[in-house]
């Protein structure tokens, strides 16, 4: 899926440092609303993460004062009419629904966080919220739904009628609140939260590869598909992981006393 680039549609800047990519949304003069090519663009982004073997964490992040408004739909009107899907079916789906990643993410949100921004932030493994944040799900407001995962992670992670409590009404919330009901991990104060979020990934990437990916799937396969499908798979994975060099590299680095020097093997 391509979209022809107008100047004034924003776009989403990637840069790796060593094993994280940093995925940045930029369109700050529109409180980062998301037009058509930046939907493609964060797909591309997070594709590329998830095929580049040397990234073993992402960061996602945004410029200016906010994280994002969320979807412009005067930019998306034509992909609607078309009946379009957000994301392209070819990438990886960036609110992890569809064709999912291995690799985690941590989300660093920034004052306001609306509709897709809270459903990108959901998306992610962690997230680090600034103090200023300013949360709604506003979907039903417009006569829509939210469709990109908040009706599924906002009950997930704060039960169900906290979820139907903002899903309902779209009423804001502080980043208090969404501390309190699991939405968010930690909170900073304004201008903290990227590099927050980029210690975290830090602490991520110098883990051993492989047991992160699978630590990630079999919570994953716990939250989406129930305690016994994922209590059915722990024997396979730590069995797979016992026989890697990666355990190998952590039993001798805890004998001596070191961190490990973990390749992913």
């Amino acid at each position: 899926m391509t979209t022809e680039r107008d100047p004034t549609d924003g776009r989403i800047l990637t840069r790796r440092e060593e094993t994280i990519m940093v995925i940045t949304i930029d369109r700050p003069a529109k409180l980062n609303g998301f037009s058509a090519v930046m939907l493609d663009e964060l797909s591309r982004a997070y594709t590329e993460m998830e095929e580049d073997p040397a990234i073993r964490c992402g960061v996602l992040c945004a410029k200016g004062k906010n994280f994002t408004a969320g979807l412009e739909l005067s930019k998306l009107s034509g992909r609607f009419a078309a009946g379009k899907s957000l994301f392209s079916p070819d990438e990886v789906d960036p609110v992890n629904l569809r064709k999912l990643r291995t690799k985690p993410i941590v989300a660093a949100v920034q004052g306001i966080c609306f509709t897709l921004g809270i459903e990108l932030m959901l998306a992610a493994d962690i997230a680090i919220a600034a103090s200023d944040c300013r949360f709604a799900q506003l979907e039903v407001q417009r006569g829509i739904m939210a469709s990109a995962g908040a009706t599924i992670r906002m009950a997930e992670r704060a039960g169900l009628g906290n979820a139907l409590r903002y899903l309902l009404t779209g009423d804001e919330f502080n980043a208090e609140t969404a501390l309190r009901l699991g939405l968010v991990q930690e909170v900073v104060a304004p201008g903290e939260e990227s590099a927050r979020a980029m210690a975290l990934a830090k602490r991520i990437a110098a883990q051993a590869p492989l047991a992160v990916a699978a630590t990630l799937a079999n919570v994953r396969r716990s939250a989406f598909e129930g305690l016994n499908a994922a209590v059915a798979e722990l024997q396979d994975l730590q069995s797979r992981l016992r026989t890697s060099e990666d355990a190998a590299e952590g039993v001798r680095s805890f004998i001596e006393k070191r961190a490990g020097n973990f390749v992913g093997r």
